[in-house]
């Protein structure tokens, strides 16, 4: 029996556009969710809430005409802790991460080694793959992220070096589980590239985040590299953001150094994008494909088709329409807790994305 990664050919119609990955819970399942943390509601009651909710994101998104999509993250606690469900060395006074807006987020804090996952990504494939008639894609947490659960102090007979082994192992073996569950592409969460310039901005933290992602990255061919994506983003929480503050230009060069095929890149939301684009199109090599952010998602207000035309009009004049895609800025709701966007609101953006990127495209080659 052929391994899916033989027979994979990928869909490359126009110009791509894929999402960034999570779409809002409706409110039943979120209060649900809050139910299960609260010890009133079983995991096995979750389960056909999981379902509808799978089943509804994904029937919104193929109408939405996307070419790509995802379960919207539905069963996840959080893009960044899915990995830590059911684990009973974790203590929830990890490091804090400070919004703009003032709310904060707490990682959580390893207690005891070794550390392994809970969960893999793949598990939740699945159950999308049911309902969908399109290609699914995948997101797992890097990492660089999960390395933050190591405590200053350390822990008792598991040393840093130790873990770090133990980590990019269990890495490794998300992303494996993804391809083997039959993802069409899987996307690395970096949201903390730009928070590890504000860190440390000599970007010493940056480097060791580079290089523990490469490390994983070392494990894969250079076919699977083509499926791997990195997404990048300055964090996007109840309509907020940690470190959008931080120059862009301060990421990039170092971000393409990592060796995936794909980046998923914030660009509607910044201020300056061209000079970002601009960037971006100076270090860009031959085997990359940049999914340009063309959607804010920490702006309520739904683009036009038009808008996002332009967004991917002035990309293409620094990107080569080749290795240009399109995406949203990030996720619409990491946490399971953000209520923030609705997800009227989130579909009808992502409607806007996939018409003004064939609008752009149209324009494009017309003038080939």
């Amino acid at each position: 029996m052929k391994n899916q990664n033989d027979t994979y050919t990928p869909i490359l119609v126009g110009i791509p556009t894929e999402p960034v990955g999570s779409i809002p819970r409706p409110r039943e399942l979120q209060e649900a969710l809050l139910s299960h943390e609260q010890g009133n509601l079983t995991a096995e009651e979750l389960e056909p809430l999981f379902d509808e909710a799978v089943s509804e994101t994904i029937t919104r998104f193929e109408a939405t005409g996307s070419p790509v999509v995802s379960d919207g993250e539905q069963a996840k606690s959080s893009f960044a802790t899915y990995t830590l469900d059911g684990l009973d060395n974790i203590a929830p006074d990890g490091m804090i991460i400070p919004f703009e807006d003032g709310h904060i987020r707490r990682l959580p804090r390893l207690t005891k080694g070794p550390f392994k996952y809970g969960v893999y990504a793949g598990s939740y494939l699945p159950r999308a793959k049911k309902f969908a008639k399109r290609p699914v894609k995948q997101a797992v947490i890097s990492v660089s992220a999960m390395s933050l659960l190591y405590p200053e102090d350390g822990v008792p007979d598991y040393s840093r070096e130790h873990f770090l082994s133990d980590l990019v192992k269990e890495a490794v073996a998300d992303i494996r589980s993804c391809f083997e569950n039959g993802a069409y592409q899987v996307q690395i969460d970096f949201t903390e590239g730009r928070l590890a310039v504000k860190l440390d901005p000599s970007k010493q933290l940056l480097q060791q985040f580079l290089d523990l992602n490469n490390q994983v990255l070392s494990h894969f061919s250079e076919k699977e590299h083509q499926r791997i994506g990195i997404h990048t983003c300055p964090g996007g929480d109840h309509d907020s953001t940690h470190s959008a503050d931080i120059d862009y230009g301060e990421l990039i060069p170092m971000l393409l150094t990592l060796n995936a095929g794909n980046f998923y890149m914030q660009m509607a939301g910044e201020k300056n994008p061209e000079a970002s684009l601009k960037i971006i199109g100076d270090h860009l090599r031959p085997n990359q494909r940049i999914y340009v952010g063309v959607i804010d998602v920490v702006n309520e207000t739904v683009e036009s088709a038009e808008t996002v035309r332009d967004r991917v009009l002035q990309a293409a004049e620094y990107i080569p329409i080749d290795q240009l895609g399109t995406t949203d800025d990030c996720g619409f709701s990491p946490f399971s807790d953000d209520v923030a966007t609705s997800r009227d609101t989130a579909f009808a953006k992502i409607k806007a994305r996939i018409q003004g990127t064939k609008l752009a495209y149209n324009e494009l080659i017309s003038k080939m």
